[in-house]
């Protein structure tokens, strides 16, 4: 059971207000392992990449989203001389396009400026969005019952014409084009305004795929493209067409950067907030967990959400 406790205090006719929710502290360092002068940065992945606040205990409070938080953590990591390599620690089912983009535009910008290397390692889950963060990495590694994949883009729209039938309630749209309503949940998609769509899809997918096979060449994916029509598939089988680099843990992932950066002791860091506690290197960051079906919940939650479906890159199980 939680408890909120409101204090209120009236001393000499004033009173003093204990507010409830405080306001979002800047990172920190916490040194979690090793020693050493030289660092080695594990930046936390995980949960639906979104560009949404994330909400706090009893939605009382919100982080921010994981692109802020990840442009926070790379932008403190330029500015620290003594980072000579970064883990990205991955455990992600995906999430929209346009948040995967950005996290992935922000880690090679970040690699052009700072000029350290970048190894990823997918410790759960490593589809679609999660998977096109990962080949922003110079190498990727996987755990052995990590799952991979689903390639691919979805939209989700509903269709509530039915539902609005039964209980009597019709929609009243004022349009200025006979598309401009297409993605409304008030009816079923024309045929043509479906193939409107699925051209946008097309192309997002075409951009997905472009991604991947300019990062992983050796993948040879054109030879391979039932890896590429969305299904997942285990660690095992993209380490053989080439989609990761090697099987390992997060250890092994941290002395690969150690190795790539060319040194042999470093403190191994994570950035946390002040309220936050880190102790080892898969200690709770400051993504969700991956919950793809409760991202779908959400997204969906009132009417508001249902008229802004949204393009993603995402595994819905």
């Amino acid at each position: 059971m939680v408890f909120l406790l409101v204090a209120v205090a009236t001393l000499g006719g004033c009173a003093v207000n204990v507010p409830l929710v405080g306001k979002v502290k800047p990172l920190e360092e916490q040194v979690v392992s090793g020693e050493g002068t030289d660092k080695v940065l594990v930046v936390d992945i995980s949960g639906i990449i979104s560009g949404r606040k994330r909400k706090g205990l009893l939605r009382l409070s919100s982080r921010p989203s994981m692109v802020a938080n990840t442009k926070e953590v790379l932008k403190k990591a330029r500015e620290d001389d003594d980072i000579k390599a970064v883990v990205l620690r991955i455990n992600s089912p995906g999430g929209t396009v346009t948040a995967s983009d950005i996290i992935y535009h922000e880690i090679e910008e970040f690699k052009k400026e700072k000029g350290v290397e970048v190894v990823a390692c997918i410790v759960g889950l490593g589809t679609s969005g999660g998977y096109y963060v990962a080949v922003s990495a110079d190498k990727i590694v996987a755990l052995p019952t990590s799952i991979m994949g689903s390639i691919g883009v979805i939209l989700l729209k509903l269709n509530m014409e039915g539902l609005m039938e039964k209980i009597g309630v019709q929609d009243e749209v004022i349009i200025s084009g006979d598309k401009k309503d297409a993605a409304l949940p008030f009816r079923p998609l024309s045929p043509e305004e479906r193939a409107l769509l699925q051209e946008i899809i097309d192309s997002l997918y075409q951009r997905f795929v472009f991604i991947v096979e300019t990062a992983r060449p050796e993948a040879d994916l054109q030879n391979h493209k039932e890896f590429l029509d969305g299904r997942v598939f285990t660690a095992q089988q993209a380490l053989e067409i080439g989609l990761v680099d090697e099987l390992g843990y997060l250890e092994d992932a941290i002395e690969l950067a150690k190795k790539r950066a060319g040194i042999e002791k470093a403190r191994v860091i994570m950035y946390k907030r002040p309220e936050s506690y880190r102790n080892n290197i898969y200690s709770l960051g400051e993504g969700d967990a991956p919950d793809a079906t409760g991202f779908i919940g959400s997204q969906l939650n009132g009417l508001g959400r249902a008229l802004h479906p949204d393009f993603m890159y995402l595994w819905i199980p």
